[in-house]
């Protein structure tokens, strides 16, 4: 009796084998790839239509991509044998994987995908998938398999393919409305939907030359605004996307839709991070702190300086003077929301203080700091029309237009500077629209003149100063020397634009031409006594400097094994459970000549970024560059210095202040290496 019923058995499995493995390929492993396991079912019991469904199971932290995998990967892929009509792939809704900076889309776990081949069935389907998988590593299988189509049908199979294709996004109903826009390095996307927006993400096709990084998705009622990177994937300029077609899929509360719009220009809505009124605080306070930058203090001891010269002091007169100087400052910022119009206009690169990108505009900053040093050295006085003169005379006599002019020069010395709050506020404003952007930057304005306009409020204030006297020529000449100073700084910028020789050369050129005017204007008596003095007090900064160097630091040299910044750097570095360093500077940043020598050459921290498992990066931004613009865009930032920390214990990247501390930079590049001993 056992016999017969283990015969029975037998009989049973070879009847059920052929149908099993006939149109099913079981699950398929590779020998190279023990992460991944795949299944191919068929089924044609629909006339004119072979349908299949890919199985896909992945272990725990491994993934495999959509069918536009994002700035890496390979989607899977089958290679047909024989004469067969082109495949109809069902992609379900992807999941988005970021690390250090490169976005992908894909799935994770378990996916099935449903595929569709037009046409009469052949007896034999047969191929070949390549699927790729990653985790710390990515690693790319073939799968060879064969199919027979002739065989039962399998009653689980519609089931299955229905619910696979349920998961697949719909051609409509989640989206009212929606439209696309591109401004240089920037795509902007804006959907309505009347029910509400909870949680949106957008997954994207690949568009031709174009690399589209993680998008910034912002969600207010039924409207929601995102913003995406955009970059050609090589570190040059992106690409004009404006006329191109964009296909995405959209989804929100497991609701998933696929829409296919042209891309226009720039959207006149921002996708904004945090309420209007938080941006013009962040202005005003960033505008504030400009003032304590050492961009602009040649120009406040100017106005200082200008203040005590008057004999005949009174408050109406200062307060007009104060509010010219306010009145320029905050023409110079408007000045600036207009230069950032026409370049957003243009589809030009924004950023705060890229104007010294631009070595004509340096040249005009020497010729004008120069300029100023001659009056303060007493060369030439600048004279006015009388009829203009008249016009803008207070009640004494003395002009408003020099005080305007000030305030304007301090606004353009400050542009080098960035201080807290100051980055957030114009990045804010260069992602708004123009109306909301130029408000921004008369916020910026308003918060710069805050110091000026409370001594206009309360003259007596400057009243309390000392009276004038011989010792003003004193002060006036160091404020000349200032200002020289200031000069001398811009005029070494141009090092990257014309070399170091012919920068040395016009440097000596102006150093002469102003030493022999001031010995026609003043002799030679005052002239070498001003040079020796000059001499003398630099000679004893760096004797004292030299003698105590070695009672308040080490001797400042960087030794850091600094690396070209890029987003593929970050991800090796995070795959090999590194941590990352990253600085973005420039040779026309004051705040960055500050951080460095404050902070990133001193001796603890050099030895913190030489640990063997640190690798620093950095990035010159003191030439216009397209790759560093966007790598900055990526992280909502517009101005330099720019610094950030990666490593295990911080994947997402650790954003640092503007103004780097000793103890931010050790304890944030502490807690980056996580749990690993």
């Amino acid at each position: 009796m056992l016999n017969i019923i283990r015969s029975a058995l037998a009989c049973l499995l070879m009847l059920w084998q052929p149908a099993l493995q006939a149109a099913d390929s079981g699950w398929l492993q590779s020998p190279a790839n023990d992460h991944a396991k795949v299944r191919l079912r068929a089924d044609t019991s629909h006339p004119g239509e072979t349908r299949l469904l890919l199985a896909i199971e992945l272990q725990k932290g491994w993934k495999t991509y959509w069918r536009s995998p994002g700035e890496g990967g390979i989607a899977p892929e089958i290679r047909w044998q024989g004469n067969l009509p082109p495949a109809t792939w069902f992609w379900p809704t992807p999941q988005r994987f970021d690390v250090a900076g490169i976005s992908t889309q894909g799935y994770h776990d378990r996916v099935e995908l449903p595929m569709v081949i037009k046409g009469a069935a052949p007896p034999q389907l047969a191929g070949t998938l390549t699927l790729s998988t990653c985790s710390n590593v990515c690693i790319l299988t073939d799968y060879p398999f064969s199919l027979d189509l002739g065989a039962s049908p399998d009653a689980q199979f519609d089931h299955d393919f229905a619910q696979a294709m349920g998961k697949v996004p719909i051609a409509d109903g989640l989206v009212d409305g929606i439209k696309a826009g591109y401004q240089r390095g920037e795509l902007q996307i804006s959907a309505e939907r009347t029910a509400g927006w909870r949680q949106p993400e957008l997954f994207f096709d690949t568009l031709e030359d174009a690399d589209l990084g993680k998008p910034q998705v912002s969600a207010d009622g039924n409207r929601m605004l995102a913003r995406v990177p955009v970059s050609d994937g090589w570190g040059d300029t992106a690409p004009d996307l404006r006329g191109k077609t964009l296909t995405l899929v959209i989804s929100d509360g497991g609701i998933a839709q696929q829409v296919q719009l042209p891309i226009g220009g720039p959207l006149a809505s921002p996708a904004v991070a945090f309420p209007l009124w938080q941006a013009v605080l962040m202005a005003l306070a960033g505008g504030l702190v400009l003032n304590l930058m050492p961009c602009v203090l040649p120009v406040l001891g100017i106005k200082l300086g200008s203040i005590l010269q008057v004999e005949l002091r009174d408050r109406r007169s200062i307060r007009l003077q104060f509010l010219a100087s306010s009145l320029g400052i905050v023409a110079s910022f408007m000045a600036l929301a207009l230069l950032m119009t026409a370049l957003r206009l243009s589809n030009q690169a924004l950023g705060w203080g890229i104007q010294f990108q631009n070595p004509w505009f340096i040249g005009f900053m020497v010729l004008v700091t120069l300029l100023f040093s001659a009056n303060l050295f007493g060369l030439f006085h600048l004279q006015l029309s009388s009829s203009l003169n008249t016009k803008l005379a207070t009640h004494n006599g003395n002009g408003l237009n020099g005080h305007f002019w000030q305030g304007a020069f301090a606004t353009l010395l400050a542009t080098p500077c960035s201080a807290p709050f100051l980055g957030t506020a114009v990045a804010f404003a260069l992602a708004a629209p123009l109306p909301v952007l130029w408000g921004m930057f008369v916020a910026l304005g308003i918060g710069m003149s805050l110091p000026w306009l409370l001594i206009a409020a309360w003259p007596a204030l400057a009243l309390r100063l000392p009276r004038p006297g011989r010792w003003m020529n004193a002060l006036r000449w160091a404020m000349g020397l200032l200002m020289l100073a200031s000069s001398l700084w811009l005029l070494s910028l141009m090092v990257n634009h014309i070399g170091a020789t012919p920068t040395l050369a016009l440097g000596g050129i102006a150093l002469l031409a102003l030493l022999l005017a001031v010995w026609r204007r003043h002799g030679v008596r005052l002239a070498a006594g001003w040079v020796a003095v000059t001499l003398v007090l630099f000679g004893v900064a760096l004797l004292a400097g030299s003698l105590t160097a070695g009672l308040w630091r080490q001797p400042l040299q960087d030794n850091v094994r600094w690396q070209p910044l890029s987003e593929q750097a970050i991800a090796q570095a995070l795959a090999e459970r590194k941590r990352v360093f990253i600085d973005v500077t420039a040779d026309w940043c004051v705040t960055c000549k500050a951080n460095k020598f404050n902070v990133l050459l001193r001796g603890d921290v050099q030895k913190a970024l030489n640990a063997e498992d640190v690798v620093a990066l950095r990035g010159d931004w003191s030439r216009p560059s397209a790759e560093i613009g966007a790598f900055l865009q990526r992280r909502g930032s517009v101005a330099v210095p720019f610094n950030q920390i990666y490593g295990p214990g911080s994947p997402d990247g650790v954003v640092l202040s503007p103004l780097l501390t000793r103890d931010a930079v050790l304890q944030t590049l502490s807690a980056a290496k996580g749990n690993q001993q």
